[in-house]
């Protein structure tokens, strides 16, 4: 009696370099198409958790080439050698170093989550100003530590607004001072500052934080108060603006689409990615300085305070 035996099944080894293709190419389709992915509380968030570290996807790329090489998969090597590609179209550039556009600079500014915990607030002050900036924006203000702050900057920052926990320190006259709230216990402050070039009006955002848990990426609070902020935006004057602060989001956070879409990112003439959290180990820009009608001329961090962000400073030109 004989017997028919089925079809082959592939080596196993050829098995594993078609699960090492396959993954190189969803790697490849989410670095640039991140924005379709589920960005809902169903799915935890995905998106917002995908975005927020989309620069670092590029480290799958080290496991999976090493997979590829090991089963000798030409078909996974070639996948992996496109999603190294597409990670360097996206992200190359701004990897480089400094994008720094050159020429004078008519406005530096710079922004501080200070912690509200921070044990050293006069020595935190001091440690931003020395950045030369004329505008400083600070985040995480408390009661206590709030005249702490107003002394050490008001040698060389003599005007100022503080509403709630978020302030805003100038050189140059400041007027049409105004508070939003964009959740019940979360202000954006917002102010017109005389500058020699003309007035710019400064707007300074702390947006709640967002959470890691056991049920995804807790958004919903931070995405709300985007909407808001992006509202309040819509609604001020025309000309040159700068917003600074904590938004708790990267630029590339379709969350705050509203806000970036017509807004830019100083960073853009940074070196690097300017990557301002945690300050031990910083992983994420979440703290920005966005502008409209202002030209970034360069973009830098400062160096570390002992908040768990770091300060963040750019220089701008009208």
């Amino acid at each position: 009696m004989t017997t028919r035996s089925g079809p082959a099944a592939p080596p196993a080894g050829r098995r594993r370099g078609g699960i090492t293709a396959a993954l190189a190419v969803l790697a490849a389709l989410v670095m640039p198409l991140h924005r379709l992915l589920p960005g809902g509380a169903a799915a935890g968030h995905v998106r917002s958790l995908v975005e927020t570290f989309l620069p670092w996807t590029g480290l799958l790329v080290v496991p999976l080439l090493a997979a590829a090489l090991l089963r000798r998969s030409r078909l996974a090597l070639g996948a992996v050698l496109v999603a190294a590609l597409v990670w360097g179209l996206l992200h190359g550039r701004t990897l480089a170093g400094d994008r720094s556009t050159g020429g004078p600079a008519d406005l530096t500014v710079a922004t501080h989550n200070v912690d509200d915990a921070n044990p050293d607030p006069a020595g935190t002050a001091r440690a931003v100003a020395a950045s030369g900036a004329q505008l400083i924006a600070l985040e995480e203000l408390t009661p206590p530590a709030r005249g702490a702050y107003e002394r050490a900057l008001a040698p060389s920052h003599p005007y100022h607004a503080v509403e709630g926990t978020v302030g805003l320190w100038s050189t140059f006259p400041l007027r049409g001072v105004t508070a939003t709230p964009v959740v019940p216990w979360r202000l954006v402050l917002r102010a017109t500052a005389d500058t020699p070039r003309g007035p710019v009006t400064v707007y300074v955002a702390h947006l709640p934080s967002v959470r890691l848990g056991a049920g995804g990426f807790t958004t919903g609070r931070r995405d709300a108060a985007a909407r808001r902020l992006d509202t309040v935006l819509r609604e001020g004057p025309e000309g040159p603006a700068v917003l600074m602060g904590d938004l708790n989001g990267t630029t590339d956070d379709s969350a705050l689409a509203g806000v970036t879409n017509r807004f830019t990112s100083a960073q853009a003439a940074g070196a690097g990615f300017g990557f301002s959290w945690p300050a031990a180990l910083p992983v994420a820009r979440i703290d920005q300085i966005l502008v409209s009608g202002l030209t970034p001329v360069s973009a830098w961090t400062l160096p570390r305070t002992p908040s768990d962000h770091l300060p963040i400073a750019a220089a701008l030109r009208f």
